[in-house]
């Protein structure tokens, strides 16, 4: 096998014994000496394809990143109005989760609990970019489909981000033993009644002149 393809083999089994430890081990910290016995390497082996442990758990941030937006992407450009395009989003996050236990944790920020800061910055960073993006559908639902929150788009989009987090925190809370898809469906419907209205639109503005011609 190429040396090229061994490394990056064996980078990505150093990733899946964390998430697996991660999983089994809900509430333990985890530790080098545990993830190279897990893996079946000497620690000094792990150092060799990651520099620190914070960059284990950056890899998995980054393979939640490339899973989670390049499907909204996809998403996006499959679906033509808000309501679905939202929907879909959040229930792939969910999903995620929910076939992911142990990166939940990372999700959920439990497994970043006593590590840097700079992964729990990291972790916000994703949330950040996932509202944005959910912002981003909601502004276009104005210019294409003549709807609006019925609050501030800012808050509306929070609302909803905040449940689907509050799923994932209930799910690793539980250890794995509620689903943060369960009842998902029920409790979208409840989210968006009331969620859109119909947008004001503001007549144009030569209509406006001659309408002041009229007058005049």
């Amino acid at each position: 096998m190429p040396r090229i393809a061994q490394k990056y083999s064996r980078r990505q089994q150093i990733l899946e014994a964390l998430a697996h430890m991660l999983e089994v081990a809900p509430g333990e910290r985890i530790t080098t000496a545990g993830l190279a016995k897990e893996v079946g390497v000497s620690e000094a082996a792990l150092y060799r394809h990651f520099p620190s442990k914070a960059k284990m758990f950056e890899g998995l941030i980054e393979f939640v990143e490339e899973a989670i937006f390049s499907r909204v992407s996809v998403i996006v450009s499959e679906e033509s109005s808000a309501i679905p395009r939202l929907e879909r989003t959040l229930l792939l996050l969910l999903g995620f989760a929910e076939k992911n236990p142990g990166i939940s944790r990372i999700l959920n920020g439990d497994a970043l609990a006593g590590e840097t800061d700079r992964l729990r910055t990291r972790v916000a960073q994703f949330y950040d970019r996932l509202e944005t993006q959910l912002k981003q559908i909601v502004r276009d639902a104005e210019i294409n489909e003549a709807i609006r929150p019925t609050v501030p788009a800012a808050s509306a989009v929070n609302i909803l981000l905040a449940a689907a987090e509050g799923r994932i925190g209930q799910y690793v809370r539980s250890e794995f033993k509620r689903p943060p898809t369960q009842n998902w469906q029920e409790q979208w419907q409840l989210l968006m009644a009331g969620f859109f209205r119909e947008s004001v639109a503001q007549k144009p503005q030569h209509s406006l002149a001659r309408q002041n011609s009229s007058v005049a």
